[in-house]
């Protein structure tokens, strides 16, 4: 396809400066072109304030819309694998928010129905693109702190504010049966993610999750090791109701050189240390983070290039997490 018209599937929180209108339109040979929300609405505010031509209430006049040629699905993960097979079933090239689908199961479904129809799927693990990450891989493949031996990840968050209180009121991220789990699967899906792009697949995996707050229904605490297939060990806790004054977000990728220290979702920095001294690197993050994996999704759609986040690289961090906690053997 010469042009990339999408259309696109919720008006969240994601598509009003990550994604959506802004990071789309600012892609060459990308528009979006129509948007839905099941509230009419939002989805006229959204395309009044995005210059967006049309919108709808209705999935399926969305994905049948003549002009949409590729739908982005930016829902919670319960209606990823219906709306994906309704896009596939139509022609339409497919970009799902992460995580990919509630399960690893779920997110075979999808990549089943668009290797039958021939359908691209591609999924927002965004960080394969991102400046931040991309020095961070360079630095890991020039052996700055040698062969990686052991990675160590460590992120304790405070309670969200709508968690607590007098009347709280959490929202579906923490709700198994809208998101496949918790905080843990919104944010460590990003992290297994970017670590098996960097160092291969995990072969092994396995944890312990528990719900030890009681403030909603999914865990929020996992403690898990795991194993890649060229041998490096890795370990991680993952904790979202510590004190705002514990709260961290830290990665240390431990080498026969020395090791480096980075953050997932809070720092611009990455620390090396090692026997010749500290070096430290600063790569802010652009404007809208999804818009260099974008480019590579309507770059191969163009037929010019390749996307590094596909269906099937996608159903990979659902498949470590379910066996973190005990949903795959």
């Amino acid at each position: 396809m010469q042009e990339v018209k999408w259309g696109m599937i919720g008006c969240g929180n994601v598509t009003e400066k990550k994604a959506g209108a802004p990071a789309i339109n600012k892609v060459p040979h990308s528009k979006l072109v129509a948007v839905m929300a099941r509230k009419a609405d939002k989805a006229k505010d959204y395309a009044e304030r995005h210059g967006v031509a049309r919108w709808y209430t209705d999935v399926d006049a969305l994905i049948n819309d003549p002009e949409v040629n590729a739908v982005y699905i930016a829902t919670p993960p319960n209606v990823h694998l219906a709306y994906a097979a309704k896009a596939i079933k139509a022609g339409k090239a497919v970009y799902i928010e992460k995580p990919m689908a509630r399960d690893f199961a779920e997110c075979e479904a999808i990549n089943k129905l668009a290797a039958e129809a021939g359908v691209p799927v591609f999924v927002a693990y965004y960080r394969r693109t991102l400046p931040y990450f991309v020095k961070l891989k360079e630095l890991i493949d020039s052996g700055v702190i040698g062969d990686i031996r052991l990675i160590n990840i460590t992120l304790h968050w405070q309670p969200y504010g709508e968690e607590t209180g007098e009347d709280p009121q959490p929202r579906w991220r923490v709700f198994p049966e809208i998101s496949g789990g918790g905080h843990f699967h919104d944010l460590a899906s990003h992290q297994f993610d970017w670590l098996e792009y960097v160092f291969g697949k995990i072969k092994y995996a396995k944890g312990i999750s528990r719900n030890q707050a009681g403030l909603y229904p999914a865990d929020d605490v996992v403690v898990a090791n795991f194993e890649f297939e060229n041998g490096i060990l890795g370990n991680g806790s993952w904790c979202y109701t510590v004190n705002k004054e514990q709260r961290i977000d830290r990665t240390q990728l431990i080498g026969s050189k020395g090791k480096i220290i980075f953050s997932f979702f809070e720092s611009s920095f990455i620390t090396i240390e090692t026997a010749g001294g500290i070096t430290e690197y600063e790569v802010p993050y652009p404007p809208h983070v999804q818009q260099p994996l974008l480019e590579t999704i309507v770059s191969e759609l163009r037929g010019e290039g390749t996307c590094p986040s596909t269906g099937e690289t996608g159903a990979r961090s659902s498949l470590v997490m379910d066996r973190i906690v005990a949903k795959q053997g």
